[in-house]
């Protein structure tokens, strides 16, 4: 049995997720290992406002997930996701085994990691203007 890595994004019912956090993400946990797949990273990504409501909902809690599974099996999941009332959306998509485990031990590190870099701030920086446009501000 060959087994690909896979990235799952899930919308979740936010409502439910903040009254059993652990409950409503456990079952993505349980939805992947039931359909013999292995949990390799499975984290929150973020809450926001959704930019159209569904089912209702204007909020989401973005779950993010890296998973081992048997491609045959990737059809399963998905329709156990459509059946589950705490999953309001999601995608699964295939990894590319070479960037496998550098998007893993960045899912690992969390969103501290994501931070962008400070830009540096340079003095000795000279603005420079083409004539024409000079020319034109004057004018």
């Amino acid at each position: 049995m060959s087994t690909n890595v896979y990235e799952g994004m899930f919308i979740l019912d936010a409502n439910r997720y903040s009254r059993d956090a652990g409950g409503v993400a456990n079952q993505i946990t349980a939805i992947i290992t039931k359909c013999g797949g292995e949990i390799l990273v499975s984290r929150l990504w973020e809450e926001r406002r959704l930019a159209y409501p569904i089912n209702g909902q204007r909020k989401g809690t973005y779950w993010l997930t890296y998973f081992k599974l048997d491609p045959k099996q990737v059809a399963a999941v998905n329709r156990e996701c459509q059946l589950n009332d705490n999953i309001l959306r999601n995608l699964v998509i295939k990894i590319d085994a070479r960037i496998a485990d550098a998007l893993i031990s960045h899912a690992i590190a969390g969103p501290q990691a994501a931070k962008p870099p400070t830009p540096e701030v340079r003095n000795d920086a000279v603005p420079v203007i083409d004539e024409e446009l000079a020319a034109a501000i004057e004018a």
